[in-house]
């Protein structure tokens, strides 16, 4: 996807206010002929948050950006952005959203500056209104010294930026990012992140997707997981890690002496004399942190050491889809 849809500013929906909700989807389906790209997708997103959708290559991330962002009509299921339907107020939907596609949508053959009066003069801004804004965005971006060049000369992570500042000419309440920062450098790809948080800090909402599971580990309030045209697991960051085997609790001790009486009270313990270690299996959670600490403290057990373990987000994409990693899929 390598548009940009937005048609102005909008108050936020009378929906979205109350229930303090961006976006709500239902049942959302959308079939090619035989093959069913979105086969009912539910959705509820929390206003001024960062929500990260992830799945291997196909799985239906772009298709839901296009159905959320109106550039496509479901078969199926019913959904509102910013408290506005999708299907009975498409118009209403694109005043309050922006989106920033894949490749960035920037004129080559423009400079920065120019690009930026562009998206201001299509949306009618005022002269004086048009000059401020993209003072501002030119120096939030940190593209003054590139104003006057042609974006041609940019490199990708000025593109990126310049495409999402053109977003952001008409201060939109949802940011829809779509694999935003594939194929740039790890600097570029950490600036944008900085913005994607500044953004949020200001009230915006971000729907994100990405085949960097880093990415949606570092920004993501949320994440769920598309598999197949599915919603295959939903949570925060480390609710999602919780829910794979493989999480514990590593302590370690100043002398064999606590460690053997450790050993006795946590029978479950997988002991390491060498390091003075138990690795005790658990939820990755505080309770059960808690829970452990107090038995050994009933036995006057003191640990020196006490790290929680749990498998990361690799772990939880494979578990959930059975596939590797969307970076993986994606070379």
């Amino acid at each position: 996807m390598s548009g940009r849809c937005q048609a102005g500013i909008s108050p936020v929906g009378d929906s979205a206010r109350v229930n303090n909700t961006a976006i709500a989807a239902s049942g959302l389906r959308k079939a090619y002929g035989d093959r069913t790209i979105l086969d009912g997708i539910d959705l509820t997103i929390g206003a001024g948050t960062i929500f990260a959708l992830l799945g291997p290559n196909g799985a239906g991330k772009t298709t839901t950006v296009n159905v959320l962002t109106t550039l496509l009509k479901v078969d199926g299921g019913t959904a509102r952005v910013a408290g506005h339907d999708i299907a009975t107020e498409p118009d209403a939907v694109r005043a309050a959203i922006g989106v920033t596609g894949q490749f960035a949508a920037v004129d080559d053959l423009l400079t920065g500056e120019e690009n930026l009066r562009l998206m201001a003069d299509l949306h009618h801004l005022r002269a004086d209104e048009s000059k401020r804004v993209i003072a501002d965005l030119l120096d939030r971006f940190d593209l003054v010294d590139a104003a006057r060049k042609q974006a041609s000369s940019y490199s990708g992570g000025m593109r990126r930026k310049l495409d999402l500042a053109m977003t952001l000419v008409t201060k939109p309440e949802i940011i829809f990012l779509d694999e935003p920062t594939t194929g740039l450098d790890p600097r570029s790809r950490r600036t944008m992140w900085e913005i994607v948080r500044e953004l949020t800090a200001g009230g915006v909402t971000i729907f994100l997707t990405t085949q960097y599971l880093e990415e949606a580990d570092q920004l993501a309030d949320r994440i769920a997981v598309l598999d197949q045209g599915r919603i295959v697991g939903e949570g925060t960051p480390d609710d999602l890690k919780r829910r794979v085997p493989g999480s514990h609790i590593r302590l370690r001790f100043a002398g064999i002496t606590e460690l053997d009486a450790a050993a006795r009270i946590l029978a479950a313990a997988t002991r390491d004399d060498e390091a003075l270690t138990l690795r005790v299996p658990g939820d990755g959670g505080t309770k059960s942190l808690r829970d452990l600490l107090n038995r050994l403290a009933e036995h006057s057990v003191d640990a020196d050491e006490v790290s929680v373990h749990t498998p990361d987000l690799d772990d939880v994409f494979f578990a959930l889809t059975g596939h590797a990693t969307t970076e993986a899929v994606a070379q």
